[in-house]
């Protein structure tokens, strides 16, 4: 019995190693696609290793629940198109918040007499559990843009509800952490799971849309921490590791894509962002230049170098393979392309790199904003497609616009701009852009697929 804890503990170590391994390699495009399947062995070893230890008895529920969950997931994965992969991962962010609510509720049903340090344990992962559950819940519900608004939510003494409530749920922490078997601690223990469900909906609803890839990334930080604390639960170490970087991760990526729209995460937290832009950013003047195709054809022709500045039109339109036949026609015509990827294109963490590389895009063309911008001045053609706020130069220009100070890509200084959109709609910020009436801009109206299709069909044409 010893050795075959012995053994499966050795597996447990090399799945943590698996796992810390495929974050490193993760960290670049060009290996992330073995980080991610060397995570997966290590994670697929966890779970086998995890059925085999003694104190499993019964496969039934464990091997239902397998293939319920398989079932659904290839499902979720399968019917999802790449615009609502990052509704997709709310909700999976959700789901592992949900998890390690019930493995603390599940501990706790069965074991009421616990000592103090494991009801703190229990209470914590409540909390975190639940704040992910229903926070990832309103985040889906504002990217799919059903029931909740995109725009924050904002009402009067927001802060202080907020601070009420969390003071609520740790008094009701103590006083069911001080006596788990009390007849009041099931009642304690529930009144904190209504509360944090609460916490988590007021935390996110005023947070705007714009807001949404830090709010992902900050979510999927939560999701890890309860898993971390579940761990500590039920006394299982690899879930206390694969936990915490998860949360460590998450983390990370929160502050990068922070520092990335020049703000703090108490910044995005508190919301609010954009709730009432409407008066108080300059007022926009200037003349809307249309460009057609054959027009823009020309320019593109005659350029030697080409940025393309892709956003989450884009992925509206699954215009990413046709953004490949077109980057190859140029190429073909000696012209230079790259693609300047902002952090926060898209709705998600890694968005518009994720479309990029499903159309088999070179990740040597993808270029990070810093890298871009000092060499914009001698691009003869930007093309922007679907990105409104990562190209705003409000954001450098307009003092009272919400989006002053945050870091953009200045696609505003190239030679020539062609900027493709369906209409002259605000990005999910609500903000003018003052980009497309500027006199090098050039708007080319319609589907964005579309309209580079009949761009590649000119370059044919002309071969």
């Amino acid at each position: 019995m010893e050795d075959i804890r012995t053994l499966l503990n050795l597996v447990y170590i090399l799945s943590a190693v698996a796992f810390i391994l495929g974050f490193k390699l993760m960290g670049r495009p060009t290996t992330a696609r073995q980080g991610n399947f060397i995570s997966a062995m290590g994670m697929g070893a966890a779970v086998v290793a995890t059925l085999l230890f003694p104190e499993v008895v019964r496969y039934t529920y464990l091997t239902v629940g397998l293939v319920v969950g398989a079932v659904i997931g290839a499902l979720f994965a399968y019917r999802t198109p790449m615009t609502g992969m990052p509704q997709m991962v709310g909700l999976l962010n959700g789901f592992g918040g949900a998890a390690s609510l019930l493995v603390a509720w599940a501990e706790f049903v069965a074991r009421p007499q616990q000592p103090i340090y494991q009801g703190v344990i229990i209470w914590l992962t409540v909390l975190i559990g639940t704040v992910t559950l229903s926070g990832s819940l309103v985040a889906w519900a504002k990217l799919e843009e059903r029931f909740i608004p995109t725009k924050p939510v904002l009402y009067p003494g927001q802060r202080v509800v907020s601070v009420a409530i969390l003071a609520a749920i740790l008094a009701g922490g103590i006083w069911f952490a001080l006596d788990t078997s009390a007849p009041t601690a099931l009642q304690a223990l529930g009144g904190v799971t209504a509360l944090a469900f609460a916490l988590g909906i007021l935390l996110v609803i005023p947070i705007g849309g714009a807001d949404m890839p830090v709010v992902i990334s900050l979510l999927n930080s939560y999701s890890g921490m309860a898993a971390c604390a579940s761990g500590f639960i039920i006394q299982n170490n690899l879930l206390i590791v694969s936990g915490a970087l998860v949360g460590a991760s998450g983390i990370i990526l929160t502050l990068i894509m922070c520092k990335a729209m020049n703000r703090s995460v108490a910044n995005v937290v508190l919301g609010g962002f954009g709730a009432d832009s409407t008066g108080k950013a300059q007022e926009v003047f200037g003349e809307i230049k249309p460009i057609k195709s054959d027009e823009a054809y020309l320019l593109l022709e005659a350029a030697n170098s080409v940025v393309i500045v892709p956003g989450y039109g884009m992925a509206v339109s699954q215009a990413q393979h046709a953004v490949r036949e077109l980057m190859e026609a140029m190429e073909k015509n000696g012209t230079e392309v790259r693609f300047a990827i902002h952090p926060v294109a898209g709705r998600m963490p890694g968005h518009m790199n994720v479309l990029l590389a499903e159309a088999n895009i070179s990740y040597d063309a993808l270029v990070e904003m810093d890298a871009i911008n000092p060499t914009m001045d001698t691009v003869d053609v930007c093309i922007v497609i679907g990105a409104n706020d990562v190209v705003n130069p409000a954001a450098l220009e307009d003092k009272s616009s919400p989006l002053w100070g945050m870091p953009i890509i200045e696609a505003h200084r190239a030679r020539t701009v062609i900027v493709m959109k369906r209409s002259m709609g605000k990005g999910f910020a609500g903000v003018e852009n003052p980009l497309f009436f500027r006199n090098n801009t050039r708007m080319l109206f319609g589907d964005a697929k579309a309209s580079l299709q009949a761009l590649v069909s000119e370059f044919k044409g002309a071969n």
